[in-house]
């Protein structure tokens, strides 16, 4: 039975598996470098050791990604239901209505001061900072990935182009003994036919020499082509671990951009449940407090956010993060989908048109 989700533990265990990440993608990298120097002495016991140590960072990789995949899921989940709690607080209360008989004014302005003091702006705050937490983790790992791309995709090259050059000396043997060969046979078919008893002898003493010759080019061309299969397994292992690293990437892309756009989200919501217009409102969100997802901030500290553009970049964020992370692919219901929130309650003054794809109402 699996245990309830905890979200801070869940960031625990990805921050720790960053740092064993690191120093695994490092090993890695530093064993690329080693065959490239001196491939000759890495032999096929020490093989075996690399490709096990080669293939736990891969696996380590895809745990992590899993992992960062499943916490910006988790995030984009409590979105949706700190949006749907909210709609609870939306709606007029009696007292607020019998005062609207009255002054609509009086009656908006107690209506907005309990909407304010919701304890889900207090959830918004934490979603925001929980945010921070992730996209922190997630900025981290995709610089460690790319850095050891780099370097391990530099050193690949490298022993590549070694074993190209191989493969060249492998080429020109291969000619050289058919050359060998050729040779010997046309000196094997003249001797008995020219020359005398002494010419026949030196013709096959030639004969000799050059089958000599050509074993032993054959002998070296057997060799290189054994290294280069050889070669041929580590630059296999080498290349799982560079396509895993670059794989890793644009993971790290897809979960990156989508955390972004969803804390565009997160501050809309924010911004439709507090009057932003009132000194201070912000303080508490600002681009110095959250490095990491500094850049939608600067939008909201700058009243620049617009739901209406949102809502094809989250469209196309989320269709990015479930190609990449199928085990959290959500299929909408047809005819399906509900508004982030609910303004038809709210005054116009916090009133904005933004729609939450995939949960339209059902028709009557």
């Amino acid at each position: 039975m699996r245990k309830p989700f905890s979200f801070d533990t869940q960031l625990e265990a990805a921050r720790a598996l960053v740092e064993q990440l690191r120093l695994e993608a490092k090993v890695c990298v530093e064993f690329i470098n080693e065959f490239a120097r001196q491939a000759a002495a890495v032999d096929d016991e020490r093989f075996l050791v690399e490709n096990g140590r080669f293939q736990a960072f891969v696996a380590n990789g895809a745990s992590l990604t899993n992992l960062l995949a499943e916490l910006v899921f988790v995030l984009d989940t409590l979105t949706v239901k700190i949006s749907a709690d909210l709609d609870g607080f939306r709606g007029l209360t009696a007292g607020e209505r019998f005062i609207g008989r009255f002054s609509r004014q009086r009656m908006w302005r107690r209506h907005s001061a309990r909407v304010r003091a919701a304890p889900v702006v207090e959830r918004l705050r934490d979603l925001l900072v929980k945010s921070e937490a992730t996209a922190g983790v997630i900025a981290i790992y995709r610089t460690i990935a790319i850095d050891f791309h780099k370097l391990g995709e530099h050193g690949l090259i490298g022993i590549v182009e070694q074993r190209r050059r191989l493969v060249d000396k492998i080429d020109i043997a291969r000619l050289r003994i058919r050359e060998l060969n050729a040779k010997a046979l046309t000196t094997q078919g003249r001797i008995g036919l020219y020359g005398s008893r002494a010419e026949w002898e030196l013709m096959e003493q030639e004969r000799r020499s050059l089958k000599a010759e050509a074993d032993r080019v054959a002998d070296e061309e057997h060799g290189m082509r054994e290294e280069s299969q050889r070669r041929e397994r580590f630059i296999n292992l080498f290349q799982v671990f560079v396509d895993a690293l670059n794989s890793q990437v644009g993971q790290c892309n897809a979960l990156r951009r989508k955390m972004l756009i969803d804390t565009e989200e997160r501050l809309l919501i924010y911004q439709a449940q507090v009057d932003t217009d009132i000194p201070g409102s912000k303080v508490q969100i600002s681009a110095e407090l959250f490095p990491a997802i500094a850049g939608p901030i600067e939008l909201f500290e700058r009243n620049m956010l617009a739901p209406q553009e949102l809502e094809q970049r989250k469209r196309a964020a989320d269709a990015v993060f479930a190609s990449k992370f199928e085990a959290f692919r959500q299929e909408p219901e047809e005819g399906f989908s509900v508004p982030i929130i609910d303004t038809t309650e709210i005054s116009r003054r916090l009133r904005f048109r933004f729609l939450r794809p995939g949960f339209w109402p059902k028709k009557q």
